[in-house]
Order: C-alpha cells, then sequence, then structure tokens
C-alpha cells in the first residue's frame, strides 16, 4: 500500500487480514482520514533494492486487483512502483504493549525498515492511522 508518499508493506499469515487492512487503508483515503493511499500489489509484490531503498511492485499479472473477501478479486487504482517505508506485520507473536526497539526494525534485502507488530486481536486499522497521525515511522 502506498501511504502517502512511502509504501507500507503488510504481512501476515493467511487470513490475517492483509488485504482487509489495504481496503481499509484505501477506504480511509476516500473518507478524509489519510491524505492519500493507493494499492501497490495485493498477495504477491517484486521487491528490489536500490540505491539504500526497497522497490516495491506488483506482478505484471495481478496489477490492480484487489481480493475483497465475500466479494472475490476486484479492480481498483494502482501505483506501479513505490518506495517502501514501513512493515505492518499481522498476526505478530512479538507485538507488545510497548514493543522492544529491536522488534520495531525489519530487514529486507538489506535494507532496514520500520516496523510494526500488530497483535492478532487488534484493530490494525486504528494502530496504522495512530502511527502516521503521530510520526512513530
Amino acid at each position: 500500500m502506498l501511504i502517502g508518499s512511502r509504501a507500507a508493506l503488510i504481512r501476515g499469515p493467511a487470513g490475517s487480514g492483509k488485504s482487509r487492512l489495504a481496503w481499509a487503508l484505501i477506504g480511509a483515503a476516500a473518507t478524509g482520514r489519510l491524505r492519500f493511499a493507493r494499492l501497490v500489489a495485493d498477495d504477491r509484490i517484486e521487491l528490489a533494492a536500490s540505491h539504500g531503498r526497497l522497490l516495491v511492485r506488483a506482478p505484471a499479472a495481478l496489477a490492480g486487483l484487489i481480493e475483497v473477501r465475500g466479494l472475490g478479486v476486484r479492480r481498483v487504482a494502482f501505483e506501479p512502483i513505490a518506495v517502501a517505508g514501513l512493515v505492518i506485520d499481522l498476526a505478530a507473536t512479538d507485538s507488545e504493549r510497548i514493543p522492544a526497539a529491536s522488534a520495531q526494525i525489519a530487514e529486507i534485502n538489506g535494507i532496514p525498515l520500520p516496523r510494526l507488530p500488530v497483535a492478532a486481536d487488534a484493530d490494525a486499522l486504528t494502530i496504522v492511522l495512530a502511527t502516521l497521525a503521530t510520526g512513530a515511522t
């Protein structure tokens, strides 16, 4: 998901709510709770480290597609490429009320990124919006 000028990589096990959170972020932008949010990819992404940044894009066959549980696969506006700026781990087993500093960094393809571990029973959208609003990333 591109949120503002940086992409958030939403990870988690099957059924953890990755697509649901992506759809909720799109909705938050549509209603003014976020300035901008647009899909980069759903289900799978292509990653490339370049000049100290992590670039993300959708595989061509999945570009602009998102699964909406109960409705199936839908086509939406999408961003063809984005720079990652945050990792959101849903159903994170290391989620704490006050996370340890070591749990707040993820390294992907040699690029360190801020990480937000979200417990399985937490309201992911509220936590992400609070993180973005308080500049915690």
